[in-house]
């Protein structure tokens, strides 16, 4: 029947099937306009977040302070562990980690640092500023490109003395280097603000806080000084995301001094026809090569001045440092009337200025009446948001507001109940136009969610529940990342995640291989998702399988399912054989008591072949290695895949205990194959030796061309998901 050898890498099958969703966020605020909406938020409500239905529902440390706003990438494919949903965290540590979001697993898919030996973060006492403490590493948030599967990053790192500032490239399956990065950043302009007739970037001077934007196929990347000390410029750069090469330079202020890019953080705004918008702090300005104190809009490839806004009283808030600098723009979705295109900012020097993209202004002379409209606010730090027709704001000392927007001016705002201590940058989640809720993080440490239509109304902050949903440490201007159901805080030294906590409305089982919902056989393997299932997460180290594993159980009518993996998202478990056929409760347990229930129903039969990767089948060839294009398998030869849910065997197993080689244990029910359209012909098909709730069946591949063909198992008249082989 063939021989095929046992390998390691059959244990991944262990971890969950994940169902990925096409939600992602791949750059600061969600998109390059900055509105900071997640407008497909279809989980979390102002109904059901309360703090009887919502709280925190794990904590993964990391190795230092999260600046960075954590990114979500779906259905990424983290070879040998299959397909997952991913989170990247970026800490000032100079370490970049992958995470499964679904699970919440302490353990990272992958972590990259970018320290070695003589190679550390920046000291903050270095820099003589406390704006960043104790640490410098990686302090923007990072971009990524879904399409070329790229993490974009900026590091800064101390070297003999030194302070280097890299641009890496990081493949969001490994974490390793790609593009032949990273690159160091240099730059020089001309001009005369240093003392000659070139102004050159000194990586000491610069701080890279703002976050990146990717747009043009370009990576955008903005300094800032620290502090306000020693001699600076600001500057933009742009560099080509292929081949990391430097294509574009821009400096604010090359014949003046200071015009750094600060912005709380916030990454630069792009609109559709790739113009940039930034927003200079405190500098000369000239209105022809020096531009402190201004919004600017750039030319995509080469960064050209294309307009810009200047307050007229730009020099009074230069030396009262009410730098404009301190806030990026928000570009709002077209708007009727003769000026579509329209965007909101704000700075230190207490007002909003509505500004038209197609007609900024430039400066005025005693007045901004050249804008559109202006309205005495707070100061603005980092970005606001702007969602059906609102800009949300709140800023030290003053509470969250809500300025509704008509015809291009700003209405009285609406005021919350909570006056912040210091300022935060809201985010909103929603389904479309409705269930918006803005949530905020401040420096109480506290987690808060407000009814976007009515932001007088609090409906959740962590410490309505402080001992179950406590935040940990808040991290100035951190911007939480909402998606799926989940919030994802970053703190001093961790990500914090909260959510709906476990209903029966939230748990959902599924076929472990294949992903079809709510039926299993008996003896197959079944992943089952929701939230809090426990507070830990843990893999079982032998056979039989425990029935409780990280103070968590599952039951399926009444009888005890043995349990492989649990995590606070997900748990993977065996359907018990004694189980009947019919419909079936699947309840998961912690410490002892019921947290969720789900409806199931038991068929005799369910086949799900498990996948590798790429929608690759999980197969091993006759030498052992995994089947894939790179090493398919000969025509003709022994192949085995690997399956979940072909039912009843000849040589029963207990449930939970490993299948033994002697005497096997095939299935009562004939099995068929195809590969491509042609019959495989099988010669095993039974309990995988050395696994429990693993099935195998081994076939004969067919004579066909080389390439790739789909693989499907048939078996008392189911059929299997498709799965790739390649043949050689």
């Amino acid at each position: 029947m063939g021989s095929i050898r046992r390998s390691a890498w059959l244990l991944a099958l262990a971890v969950p099937f994940r169902l990925g969703a096409q939600v992602n966020v791949l750059t600061y605020q969600y998109d390059a306009a900055r509105r900071g909406v997640i407008a497909n938020e279809t989980t979390l409500t102002p109904s059901n977040v309360n703090p009887s239905q919502f709280g925190k529902i794990a904590t993964i440390p990391v190795d230092g302070v999260v600046y960075a706003q954590p990114l979500y990438l779906s259905n990424v494919d983290m070879g040998p562990s299959g397909v997952h949903n991913v989170l990247f965290v970026a800490t000032e540590h100079d370490t970049v980690y992958a995470f499964d979001a679904d699970t919440l697993s302490s353990s990272p898919l992958w972590q990259t640092s970018f320290l070695s030996s003589g190679v550390t973060t920046i000291p903050s006492s270095d820099t003589g500023c406390t704006h960043i403490v104790p640490e410098i590493g990686v302090s923007s948030t990072p971009v990524i490109d879904s399409t070329t599967g790229t993490l974009y990053v900026v590091a800064s790192t101390k070297e003999n003395g030194d302070f280097v500032h890299r641009l890496h490239a990081l493949d969001v399956s490994t974490g390793a280097e790609k593009f032949g990065g990273p690159v160091v950043i240099q730059a020089s302009v001309p001009g005369t603000g240093d003392g000659g007739s070139t102004v050159t970037f000194v990586a000491r001077n610069y701080k890279q806080r703002i976050g990146l934007l990717l747009a043009n196929g370009l990576v955008y990347i903005g300094f800032s000084s620290h502090c306000d000390l020693g001699s600076y410029h600001g500057w933009l750069l742009g560099y080509d995301a292929q081949t990391l090469q430097q294509s574009a330079v821009f400096n604010a202020t090359p014949n003046g001094e200071a015009g750094a890019f600060w912005q709380g953080g916030a990454a630069p705004s792009a609109d559709s026809d790739g113009n940039i918008y930034i927003a200079s702090g405190n500098g000369t300005f000239d209105g022809q090569t020096n531009f402190g104190e201004s919004y600017l809009k750039l030319s995509g490839r080469d960064l050209k001045v294309l307009d810009y806004f200047t307050p007229y009283n730009y020099g009074d808030l230069n030396n009262k440092d009410l730098d404009l600098g301190s806030a990026a723009a928000v570009l709002l979705p077209d708007q009727p009337g003769p000026r579509p295109h329209l965007m909101i900012g704000g700075g230190k020097g207490s007002r909003l200025y509505v500004i038209d993209r197609d007609n900024m202004g430039k400066i005025g002379s005693g007045s901004d009446s050249q804008i559109v409209s202006s309205a005495q606010a707070s100061p603005l730090f980092g970005s606001g948001a702007f969602f059906n027709n609102t800009f949300y704001m709140c800023s030290g000392g003053d509470f969250l507001r809500a300025y509704p927007l008509s015809n291009g001016q700003l209405g009285a705002s609406a005021m919350g109940k909570f006056s912040y201590t210091s300022p935060c940058v809201p985010i909103v989640s929603s389904n479309g136009g409705s269930d918006g809720i803005v949530w905020t993080l401040d420096r109480s440490n506290t987690l808060r969610a407000y009814d976007a239509n009515n932001i007088s109304n609090e409906i959740y902050d962590s410490a309505m529940n402080p001992s179950r949903d406590a935040l940990g440490t808040y991290v100035k201007y951190s911007v939480p990342t909402i998606i799926n159901g989940r919030v994802y805080a970053g703190t001093q030294n961790s990500i914090v995640v909260f959510g709906q906590m476990s209903t029966t409305t939230t748990l959902s089982v599924s076929n472990a291989a294949s992903g079809e919902a709510s039926v299993a056989a008996p003896g197959s393997l079944i992943a089952i998702k929701g939230v809090a299932l426990t507070q830990t997460t843990a893999t079982a180290q032998g056979f039989p399988l425990p029935l409780s594993l990280g103070n968590a159980a599952v039951t399926i009518n009444g009888i005890s399912a043995p349990l492989l993996y649990v995590s606070p998202g997900q748990i993977n478990a065996q359907v018990p054989f004694e189980v009947g056929g019919g419909s079936a409760v699947l309840n998961t347990m912690l410490l002892g008591d019921i947290s969720a229930t789900a409806g199931l129903t038991i068929r005799g039969i369910a086949p799900g072949l498990f996948l590798s990767g790429n929608g690759q089948a999980a197969v091993i060839n006759d030498s052992g290695a995994v089947n894939s294009p790179s090493q398919p398998a000969a025509a003709g030869s022994f192949v085995a895949a690997y399956l979940t849910g072909l039912g009843q065997v000849d040589n029963i197993v207990p449930t939970g205990a490993a299948t033994p080689a002697t005497p096997l244990s095939q299935t009562t029910t004939p099995v068929t194959a195809t590969i491509g359209a042609q019959k495989a012909q099988v010669t095993f098909a039974g309990l995988a030796p050395g696994f429990a709730g693993l099935y195998q069946v081994n076939l004969i591949v067919p004579t066909l061309a080389p390439g790739s063909y789909p693989l499907q198992i048939t078996i008392g008249g189911f059929t299997s998901n498709t799965g790739l082989i390649s043949i050689r």
